[in-house]
């Protein structure tokens, strides 16, 4: 197991954004932590941008707030050059009837970046970046979303006082435009274009179509003048995590093991055999990240596992629990993890280049090495044991076949399957944890499974659609890879992917 780092993540918590179910928080960047006192004072100057000047209609608050140097780019209503202008568009504008037309402008919860400006050691100025919604109202009539778009505000320093600087919004979507969910690229030539500008040095896409995979793109190269081929092997992080799930739900399948059955029955962690709470815990608990365990052991000060909260009270996401069931598994059957994954998933399903450790099968002419987010090579750690969270070595084509299999039952009876899909635990609005899967509810019936993986140099996700037997896979060997999950996602799964994105970002 690779030494996580703790750090902030962007959109992706899309994840990361998305994500509560990744193996371990983003890497380190330049943009400041929420908890930062930058940052809540600039979210401070945004709320009293909008909340108080914008919404209200207090052109007062324009006058205080705005720099005298103000420019603003808009790109439906143009170019803005001056204070004065920006001031007098609104008076004449959006506030000059308020009583029969409001518009509301809200920030989009999670959304939200900041990145400190400095010269030399002295900070002058930030830059805020984020999506936000429009809702209108008109009299007599209830409020109504209009749009969404993205902005990018410059504030600077003046005199001690932060002033609203430059203004950019764009990328404006109307509720009812018709492409809400039209593709990020138009060709694969543009999407391996905007890669390379983005610095990712390999990237590889499964799309997945009615239940089959219509494609495999790989881009980007393995080493200079190395082009990435289609079965490039990628270290995928927690997506080790779905496949000991999918070990353990056919196991209960065919009857040889129970998800609520206490794990003390067959292993006892040394660390915690004195404590009773060791006699409560069950598959179930690990498989919906309620075991009460941290995500690993060295994350707490004794650097041993211990509980942080009874099992089953509440969602806390744990590579410690997968590791704990592994045993318990390993412990009953006499077999490593490794061996009943191989029999119970790899061989059914050719899944020729897929490994929980590296071994001499492995070809590392194919491997895609870790990178960060400047270009530089992380060194290669080799994991020589099965780890039942982490370190999976698979191909696009490999795990996409995996994916397909769990579209289509992965062999489970009606009843073990309605279960791993349910809404075990809600994580937040319209996203909860089934047995070992995220399920992303989309509405109408509607809903994706998903999951994401993330280490030092890699960033990995997937989401598929069960009923339209549609979905997208998505690795790269990147620390900041999670940057080209939104495009993708818009770009292979259309509106179904434009609804995973949104509610991500809430």
């Amino acid at each position: 197991m690779r030494t996580k780092v703790k750090t902030t993540s962007a959109k992706w918590k899309i994840l990361l954004l998305l994500l509560p179910f990744l193996s371990v928080p983003f890497v380190i960047r330049a943009q400041e932590p929420t908890t930062s006192a930058l940052y809540k004072e600039i979210k401070h100057q945004d709320s009293l941008l909008f909340n108080v000047g914008f919404n209200t209609c207090n052109l007062p608050q324009f006058e205080h707030i705005v720099s005298n140097d103000f420019e603003f780019y808009h790109d439906k209503g143009g170019i803005t050059s001056s204070k004065a202008e920006f001031i007098l568009s609104f008076k004449n504008g959006l506030c000059k009837s308020p009583s029969t037309y409001q518009s509301r402008r809200e920030l989009v919860s999670g959304s939200m970046e900041v990145f400190p400006l400095y010269k030399g050691n002295v900070l002058y100025g930030a830059i805020q970046t984020g999506r936000h919604r429009f809702y209108e109202k008109s009299a007599g009539k209830a409020e109504t979303y209009a749009s969404i778009a993205r902005f990018t505000h410059v504030w600077q320093l003046e005199n001690g006082a932060w002033k609203f600087l430059r203004g950019l919004s764009y990328d404006h979507l109307a509720s009812n435009t018709p492409n809400m969910g039209a593709p990020a690229f138009t060709s694969d030539a543009e999407a391996e274009q905007w890669l390379k500008e983005n610095k990712f040095p390999a990237a590889a896409i499964g799309i997945i179509k009615e239940g089959k995979l219509q494609q495999i793109k790989v881009f980007g190269e393995l080493k200079n003048g190395t082009p990435a081929p289609y079965n490039t092997i990628f270290n995928v992080a927690s997506l080790a995590k779905p496949v000991t799930a999918m070990v353990t739900l056919k196991l209960v399948n065919a009857g040889k093991w129970n998800l609520d059955e206490p794990l003390y029955k067959y292993w006892t962690d040394p660390d915690i055999a004195n404590d009773p709470r060791s006699k409560k815990l069950t598959t179930r608990h690990v498989l919906t990240h309620q075991t009460g365990f941290p995500n690993w052991r060295w994350m707490n000060e004794s650097k041993k596992l211990a509980f942080q909260f009874d099992p089953g009270t509440k969602y806390q996401y744990s590579g410690e629990g997968m590791e704990y069931l592994r045993r318990a598994l390993e412990k009953k059957f006499h077999r490593t993890l490794d061996q009943l994954a191989d029999s119970l998933i790899f061989k059914p399903l050719a899944m020729k280049d897929t490994r929980f450790f590296w071994d001499k099968k492995v070809d590392e002419s194919r491997f895609a090495r870790w990178h960060d987010a400047k270009g530089g090579v992380y060194e290669t750690y080799k994991n020589t044991t099965a780890n039942a969270a982490d370190d999976l070595l698979t191909t696009i084509e490999d795990y996409s076949k995996f994916m397909i299999s769990i579209m289509n039952g992965a062999g489970l009876s009606n009843q073990n399957f309605n279960e791993m899909v349910s809404h075990q635990l809600k994580t937040k609005d319209d996203i909860y944890f089934g047995l070992g899967l995220e399920v992303f509810d989309l509405g109408n019936g509607e809903y994706a499974l998903s999951h994401g993986g993330s280490d030092k140099g890699t960033s990995a996700i997937f989401f598929i659609l069960p009923k339209t037997k549609d979905g997208l896979v998505i690795f790269t060997n990147v620390d900041d890879g999670y940057r080209s999950y939104d495009r993708l996602i818009k770009t292979y799964l259309g509106k179904s992917g434009q609804k995973l994105v949104d509610i991500a970002m809430k």
